[in-house]
C-alpha cells in the first residue's frame, strides 16, 4: 500500500512536469495548433499504452473496454482540453492561460450539479463566484490587449477537462489513464482531420515534431500517469491543491528563460482565481475530515 506521504509526492512531481508544457510549446517555430495537438497525441500513445500493458500484466484490452461510452464521451472532452490549451498558448501569454485552465474543477462543480444533480456545497458556491470575478479581471483584459481568441480557448480547454471529469463520475470511474488514452487516440484522428480541412499541414520541420512528440510522452502522459497513482491516497479535495503547482510554476518558466512577463491584470486575476481553489480546496478537505 502506498503510503500518503509518497501519494503527495507524485501528485507534486506530476504538477511540476505539466508546468513545462507552455514552455515546450515556445520553442516550436512553425506548426500550427491541431499539427501540434497531432504529434503531441502521437506521443502519448506509445507510453500510456505500455504503462497500461505493464500494470495489467498482459492485454490493456480489458481496461479500455471496461470504461465503456463514458470513456468514450470523456476522451472526445479531452480533443477539446488538449487542442484548446495548444492553441491558447500559442495565442496568449502562458500565465493567462494556465489560470484559465484552473478554471476547470468549477466548471465541473458546475455541470456536475446541472447535468448529474450533484449536491454543490456553499463553500463551492462562494468559490465559484469570486473565481468568476478573476476570469473577468482576465478575459476584460484579453478585449484591451487583442488576446481574446487565446483567452477564450483556455476556457474551452477548461470546459473541455470539465466534460471528461463529468464522464468519470457519471459512470464512477476510477482509473482515468485508459480514457486519457482514448483522448490520445481520438486527438490523433481530430489533429489530421482538422488541419486537412484549414490546409495546415501536418509534415513540421523535424524539430517541432520532437518537441511536441517529447510534451505528449514525458510532460503530459508522465504527469497523467504519476497522479493517477498518487490520486489513490491522496483525497480528490486535496490534489485540486496539490496539482497547482502547474498554475505557480509555468508562468515563472517562461519569465526566467523567455523573459516573458504577466501583466497587471493577469497577475490579478490569476491571484483571484488562485484564492477561490485554494480556499475550495481546504474547505473540500476539511468536509472530508468531519466525515
Amino acid at each position: 500500500m502506498m503510503r500518503y506521504g509518497t501519494g503527495m509526492a507524485l501528485v507534486l512531481v506530476a504538477g511540476v512536469l505539466w508546468s513545462f508544457q507552455g514552455l515546450i510549446i515556445r520553442q516550436i517555430a512553425e506548426a500550427g495548433s491541431w499539427a501540434v495537438l497531432f504529434w503531441r497525441s502521437l506521443g502519448m500513445v506509445p507510453v500510456l499504452l505500455g504503462f497500461l500493458v505493464w500494470r495489467a500484466g498482459g492485454s490493456p484490452w480489458p481496461a479500455i473496454r471496461k470504461v465503456g461510452l463514458a470513456g468514450v464521451l470523456g476522451g472526445l472532452g479531452l480533443i477539446g482540453a488538449f487542442g484548446g490549451a495548444i492553441y491558447a498558448i500559442q495565442a496568449t501569454s502562458i500565465a493567462n492561460a494556465v489560470f484559465l485552465f484552473a478554471a476547470s474543477p468549477f466548471l465541473a462543480a458546475l455541470l456536475g450539479w446541472a447535468v448529474l444533480r450533484e449536491r454543490v456545497a456553499s463553500q463551492t458556491w462562494a468559490a465559484i463566484a469570486v473565481a468568476l470575478v478573476g476570469i473577468f479581471v482576465m478575459v476584460r483584459e484579453g478585449l484591451e490587449g487583442g488576446a481574446l481568441a487565446g483567452n477564450v480557448a483556455a476556457l474551452l480547454s477548461s470546459l473541455g477537462f470539465a466534460l471528461f471529469t463529468i464522464t468519470l463520475r457519471w459512470r464512477r470511474l476510477d482509473d482515468t489513464l485508459p480514457v486519457v488514452l482514448l483522448g490520445s487516440l481520438f486527438s490523433i484522428v481530430a489533429g489530421a482531420l482538422l488541419a486537412g480541412q484549414i490546409g495546415q499541414p501536418l509534415a513540421v520541420p523535424v524539430t517541432d515534431a520532437l518537441w511536441s512528440m517529447f510534451m505528449g510522452a514525458v510532460t503530459l502522459s508522465g504527469g497523467m500517469i504519476l497522479y493517477t497513482l498518487g490520486s489513490k491516497v491522496v483525497p480528490a479535495a486535496e490534489l485540486t491543491l496539490l496539482s497547482n503547482t502547474e498554475v505557480m510554476l509555468a508562468p515563472v518558466w517562461v519569465w526566467l528563460l523567455l523573459g516573458e512577463t504577466a501583466s497587471v491584470g493577469t497577475l490579478l486575476g490569476g491571484a483571484i482565481l488562485l484564492m477561490a481553489m485554494v480556499f475550495n480546496g481546504l474547505s473540500g478537505a476539511r468536509r472530508l475530515a468531519q466525515a
